[in-house]
């Protein structure tokens, strides 16, 4: 089966699974090796449309929350659309995938997903190795009561619970609030700086080329590899398989 993936995070798990991938997005990236020779068709919210169709592709994946709607809107060539916001949600999208792209490998994965999310995790100690950790800016000196996984500055946003994010997050023992918004704008103000940890994810803003601003911060806080919390195929599943607390 010829397959468009316009999911980074698909892209890199396809490949590798072996399945047929014959078009990618400007952001799928790993494997850097294997891509190389795969056309890019576009980005997750615009497309080279004449440029799909030279393709003839059997499928085109999409993503409920990272592609746009007019995406499902066309139709010259079958869709399939996931929505993860949880695990439990890509465990399922990945058997689902399994099935329609007839890939044992990716049931494989599914079988692993299925027991990550039925592991025992327990709540990380500001003295335990931090997961995920790139570098740290300003290590805690005391407990941490809050912590807070930020994507964005100009203005703060941050990450709520109930999103992939935060499952992972939780699975690994980081457990953060619970927001009414999934990517919410936050007063760094209303915080203890005492007692709150802020988690500096490395995407999708290159907070590590603002290390110099951020020392400013009375927070303690760590620069964090955003692939590993926020690409749900293979790369977030190594990822807790790696790190997760039992």
């Amino acid at each position: 089966m010829r397959v468009i993936s316009l999911v980074p995070s698909w892209t890199e798990t396809l490949v590798r699974c072996g399945v047929n991938v014959v078009g990618r997005t400007r952001y799928c990236i790993h494997p850097a090796d294997q891509l190389a020779s795969i056309p890019i068709v576009g980005g997750t919210k615009d497309w080279d449309w004449p440029a799909i169709k030279a393709l003839q592709p059997d499928l085109i994946l999409l993503d409920r929350e990272e592609n746009a709607r007019f995406m499902t809107e066309q139709t010259d060539f079958a869709w399939h659309a996931t929505h993860v916001k949880s695990i439990a949600d890509v465990t399922k999208e990945t058997r689902r995938l399994a099935g329609l792209l007839k890939s044992p490998h990716l049931d494989e994965l599914a079988d692993r997903w299925a027991r990550i999310a039925s592991a025992p995790t327990a709540a990380w100690a500001s003295g335990q190795t931090l997961p995920g950790l790139i570098e740290w800016g300003r290590k805690p000196t005391g407990p941490i009561d809050t912590i807070l996984y930020v994507i964005w500055q100009d203005p703060w946003k941050a990450v709520s619970r109930d999103t992939f994010i935060g499952s992972i997050l939780s699975s690994v023992g980081l457990e953060i609030p619970t927001f009414e918004e999934a990517y919410p704008t936050i007063n760094l103000d209303g915080h203890d700086p005492a007692t709150t940890l802020l988690l500096f994810a490395s995407e999708p803003y290159p907070f590590l080329e603002k290390k110099a601003i951020l020392e400013d911060l009375p927070f303690p806080h760590a620069f964090v590899d955003g692939e590993a919390f926020c690409w749900y195929g293979i790369r977030a599943l190594e990822f807790l398989e790696a790190n997760q607390l039992t």
